[in-house]
């Protein structure tokens, strides 16, 4: 296999999104559009990185891991649009550019979502290169990774909180909901791809899963409180103004540090098994407590 740097990967999930995204030339056009502009142009990659850095851990070539790259970016694009809209966080500004309601309206901002988490599923099981064990598997993983066991019970739980001051414990079980089953599942559909069966292997990469999901989203707390707007493209402090609750209002922002530093090093321990293989998978860990947005 190929060598690929963290940055070829980004350019490959871009790129094979830009085809997989249907063109605003058909119809219904305003709808493709906006399907386009929520995805494309912007935004880490951070969950098809994992798929890709998982796989290729595993020995699967990348052509194989494209279907579930974007099918899960895809997932993450329809919740961001759904967690923008005025019933929601009623946010403006999204990846530096104004939310897709605020571009599209909020009908069109709706449906584009609705369109965009069916297409996650339509890619998945129209991927020529994966086994049709490995298609099926991963159908189930991303459904319950985006139900209400996973990410929209979060947004429901991450709702219910605002206003209220939540412990450590709480804020750990919202967010493993919220950001951590998405990002969880992520690595696991490189395993899934793999079609690895391995209790060991399989355990090494959930472990792994969960602890960067939280050392991710302890990070996102972070720089809303010490990002430049700028650079995280929405409005610095946004969670504080609307009474969110936060890992550093829960533990300061000096403990919240030092946890993202604890689970980085947890999960960088869980993947040990991997030695050279996991290269890529620790280059992403340590880039999700060290990025500027």
């Amino acid at each position: 296999m190929t060598l690929f740097s963290v940055s070829d990967l980004k350019t490959r999930a871009e790129l094979a999104l830009e085809n997989l995204l249907p063109r605003g030339e058909l119809a219904p056009s305003r709808l493709l559009e906006a399907m386009r502009y929520a995805t494309l142009g912007g935004g880490k990659r951070m969950r098809p990185l994992l798929v890709y850095a998982a796989g290729s851990a595993l020995g699967v070539d990348f052509d194989s891991l494209d279907a579930p790259a974007c099918a899960v970016e895809m997932i993450h694009a329809y919740s961001l649009i759904h967690d923008d809209l005025p019933a929601m966080d009623d946010d403006e500004l999204r990846r530096g550019k104004p939310t897709c309601h605020i571009a599209f309206g909020e009908a069109t901002a709706i449906l584009a979502g609705d369109a965009l988490q069916a297409l996650a599923f339509e890619v998945l099981g129209n991927s020529v290169p994966l086994a049709e064990q490995a298609k099926s598997a991963m159908v189930l993983r991303l459904a319950l990774a985006c139900g209400p066991a996973g990410m929209a019970g979060g947004q429901a739980i991450d709702l219910a909180s605002i206003g209220l001051s939540l412990n450590e414990a709480e804020l750990d079980r919202m967010h493993s909901f919220k950001t951590g089953a998405l990002i969880t599942a992520s690595v696991m559909l490189g395993a899934d791809a793999a079609k690895c069966t391995d209790p060991a292997l399989l355990n090494a990469l959930e472990r792994y899963g969960q602890d960067f999901g939280l050392a991710f989203q302890i990070h996102d707390d972070i720089l809303d409180i010490e990002g430049d707007t700028a650079i995280i493209g929405k409005p610095q402090g946004s969670d504080a103004l609307r009474g969110k609750p936060t890992y550093p209002a829960a533990i300061g922002i000096e403990a919240s540090k030092r946890r993202c530093l604890q689970l980085k090093d947890r999960a960088l321990e869980a993947i040990t098994p991997f030695k050279e293989s996991g290269l890529l998978l620790r280059e992403l860990a340590n880039y999700a407590i060290e990025r500027s947005y």
